[in-house]
């Protein structure tokens, strides 16, 4: 039985998110000591507010709960010139040292708060801004020992499949590829591990129900309500994501890098022990061990 498919988790899965009034969030105690009871082995570090904000801090909490950190997601400004995101990239950088992290996630947000935003399409010269800013970052990152992948995300300035496929084209930054971000995009997933492997540096696994997914592009429903509602994300193996195809694609191609587990949540309340966004957590680590398991590459 091999032991080289890695499993991690992500806070949002667990509703901790950057976005203002994005629900309950519940503790860094209970959401770690859910994750290491799953027996998930690492976590990404989560928004500005979730760990402490000392370095060696964070480092240090995560280790109380036998976590590792493998990265963080890092929504920042890419395609305006007035507007350098290297200060941020590198405040984050310096946690990674402290944490051993080694995946610097990267959206280009609009600038607006939250994801349910309508943007014009860029202009060439804001797509030249931006490619150069993840240049930029990318070699930071690569300074400090640190992958930076690219996280095309609903709501952002690359999100669309032809967003993406500019990128592909325009940048040698690798991607962190996310089933469900790319689905609703217009990207088909399983097309893009088969076709784009040795571009993913990153994986954030995600199950969409179609039905939830057109109710969002149809305007009959916003982004963030279709996470209220769990209309939107469901647990691995119960959306129309083909998920073990993916992994099956990933791993054929020579896949080393993290599988993290990434339904997103809105908490409205905060739920009995037990009970809440682990229960979701929980049926995803059962499936994709499952697919683990038939693939003969399941940790031991």
């Amino acid at each position: 039985m091999s032991t080289s498919a890695k499993i991690a988790g992500a806070p949002i899965s667990w509703g901790i998110s950057e976005v203002p009034d994005w629900g309950v969030q519940l503790s860094p105690e209970r959401v770690l000591s859910e994750m290491r009871e799953l027996g998930l082995a690492a976590t990404e570090i989560g928004p500005d507010g979730f760990l402490p904000p000392a370095p060696a801090d964070k480092a240090r909490t995560l280790a109380d709960y036998d976590l590792t950190a493998v990265g963080s997601f890092v929504p920042v400004v890419m395609h305006r010139d007035d507007v350098d995101p290297l200060p941020r990239i590198l405040r984050e950088l310096d946690d990674y040292e402290a944490a051993g992290a080694d995946i610097l996630i990267v959206c280009a947000v609009t600038g607006e708060d939250g994801y349910d935003t309508t943007r014009e399409p860029m202009s060439d010269a804001q797509w030249s801004t931006l490619l150069s800013n993840l240049d930029r970052i990318a070699e930071a990152a690569r300074a400090r020992g640190v992958t930076a992948a690219l996280h095309p995300h609903v709501g952002s300035m690359v999100e669309t499949a032809e967003d993406v496929d500019r990128v592909l084209a325009d940048s040698s930054v690798p991607f962190c590829f996310d089933t469900g971000h790319l689905m609703i995009g217009g990207t088909d997933p399983v097309a893009f591990a088969r076709d784009n492997a040795a571009r993913i540096a990153h994986t954030h696994l995600k199950d969409v129900a179609i039905a939830g997914m057109q109710q969002v592009k149809d305007g009959e429903i916003t982004y963030f309500d279709a996470i209220v509602a769990d209309s939107l994300y469901r647990p691995l193996g119960q959306g129309d994501v083909d998920v073990r195809a993916i992994v099956k694609s990933l791993i054929d191609s020579g896949y080393t890098g993290w599988f993290v587990l990434e339904q997103d949540k809105v908490v409205t309340e905060a739920p009995a022990e037990g009970e809440g966004p682990v229960a979701d957590a929980r049926q995803s680590v059962t499936f994709l061990r499952g697919v683990l398991d038939e693939l003969e590459t399941v940790p031991s």
